[in-house]
């Protein structure tokens, strides 16, 4: 098995510390801020500052506005390029779809998704009239570890829903506007800075891509259907293709399922061509009848 990560970029070495000391000093602070007009002691005993903290974490996890941002200005580079006829915002609610129509009449339908490690993530249904289904993974959390975010998603998660809902999800994509960015930084562009792509006005790194099994895995009759490759999923290729990924770094991800006793249980695999990069445990389907 290849020592290789499940996906290249890790959190900064000591940056839970940072946001600590950050934290500690803006706590300090917070007395001399804005114009509240009342002494320390008074501000103390208020509660204003974690009530303004609370408001602060609530519209932060309920704007999508920075995600969507970034998804607009993606397509409307691909759309530039004439590597997409057009797109559209399907999204209504909590729901936040993208319909994308490539030039070969096929359609591609997105999930716009935080940091995998959420139950959000179990919460997807492909579109009846998608040709090609992706989920678009944009956590918006600095301190989050890109790697727990990436393994949660996948294995824990979406293995669990495709195997148990009989819900196919061709592929998805790991890519946020905190690429690249100090509390992210990404080893593609710090090893070749030239593959820095500028996207809405600021640079960023290739996405990271990965290849679903193309069809459901079942534990009786299709115990470990092959991957796709990056040319079978159109808007994988086009997108890999604008923002350029090889294909030895478009991750294939099995999905392999089997029955112990009357569990049905599912292990997972990441590989490039023939080469194993990491393989779960088997792990029971808890959601099984």
């Amino acid at each position: 098995m290849a020592d290789y990560p499940i996906i290249p970029c890790a959190a900064t070495d000591g940056w839970k510390e940072v946001v600590a000391k950050y934290a500690e000093a803006l706590q300090q602070a917070a007395h001399g801020v804005g114009d509240h007009g009342m002494t320390p002691e008074q501000f103390a005993e208020s509660g204003l500052f974690k009530s303004a903290v609370e408001r602060l974490r609530g519209q932060s996890a309920a704007s999508m506005k920075v995600k969507k941002t970034f998804i607009a200005n993606v397509l409307d580079v691909l759309k530039e390029q004439q590597r997409i006829l057009e797109w559209k915002f399907a999204g209504a609610g909590d729901r936040h779809d993208y319909e994308v129509h490539l030039p070969n009449g096929r359609i591609c339908c997105i999930e716009a998704k935080g940091c995998l490690d959420g139950n959000n993530t179990n919460i997807f249904q492909r579109p009846a009239n998608a040709d090609e289904f992706v989920i678009w993974s944009l956590c918006q959390n600095p301190g989050a570890n890109p790697r727990h975010n990436a393994w949660s998603g996948i294995h824990t998660r979406l293995s669990a829903e495709i195997i148990s809902r009989r819900e196919r999800v061709d592929g998805l994509v790991i890519w946020d506007m905190l690429c690249g960015t100090a509390a992210r930084p990404c080893p593609k562009i710090i090893s070749d800075p030239a593959r820095t792509a500028v996207v809405g006005g600021r640079g960023v790194p290739p996405p990271c891509i990965y290849l679903f099994p193309r069809s459901v895995p079942d534990a009786r009759n299709n115990p470990m259907p092959r991957p796709w490759e990056l040319h079978d999923v159109h808007f994988l290729n086009v997108l890999a293709q604008a923002f350029p990924v090889p294909q030895n770094e478009a991750i294939s991800v099995e999905i392999e399922a089997r029955m112990s006793g009357v569990d049905v249980q599912r292990l997972t695999r990441y590989k490039t061509g023939e080469t194993l990069l990491h393989e779960s445990n088997w792990t029971t389907l808890r959601r099984a009848n």
